[in-house]
């Protein structure tokens, strides 16, 4: 609740021309970090995860005085972000002229390249296993698994049904166990 109080303030905030630019930095600093991660475990790639971290904010800056806090704010702002990695991935796939399975395979593979990863073995199967998942399933499972969200909250980010959302995390759990038992 505290938070939402805080958020109605930061939005209320914003809308003041004198306040605007110290509001949206307090935000950036309250949900920079959580969206940069949230963006990270689907692209894998350091760079192109800031590069989208950053999209995302330029997004919530342009768009921010037209939010009507039908939702909270973060999740709000959660959606931005997952739109901008789904817009990215169908880019990228198109872009390159690759199979959606070519740029699984790619996903992967910057996993053992990136500097930024440090993980174990085990880690990085893990991650392997995460980054051959189609990019629904690996988005609800992350969302389920690593962020703890709620069913409800991930649906209203995706706009999808509750009951669909199930479905594909149970999947997702599946096709990762059956990844793990033939390691």
């Amino acid at each position: 609740m505290h938070n939402e109080i805080n958020d109605r303030l930061l939005i209320e905030m914003f809308k003041s021309k004198d306040s605007r630019n110290f509001a949206f930095n307090q935000i950036v600093l309250k949900y920079q970090e959580r969206i940069y991660w949230h963006i990270r475990k689907i692209v894998i790639n350091h760079d192109d995860a800031d590069d989208l971290t950053q999209e995302s904010f330029i997004k919530i800056w342009n768009s921010l005085d037209k939010f009507r806090g039908e939702s909270s704010l973060y999740t709000w702002i959660y959606r931005i972000a997952t739109n901008e990695v789904l817009a990215f991935l169908k880019k990228q796939k198109s872009y390159n002229h690759v199979s959606l399975q070519d740029v699984e395979n790619d996903l992967r593979n910057t996993l053992k390249q990136d500097i930024y990863f440090n993980g174990d073995d085990v880690q990085i199967k893990f991650q392997q296993i995460l980054a051959s998942l189609p990019p629904k399933q690996r988005l609800v499972f992350n969302m389920k698994y690593f962020d703890e969200m709620k069913y409800e909250e991930i649906s209203e980010i995706l706009n999808t049904s509750v009951g669909a959302l199930k479905a594909s995390y149970h999947i997702a759990v599946e096709k990762i166990k059956k990844s793990i038992n033939n390691i």
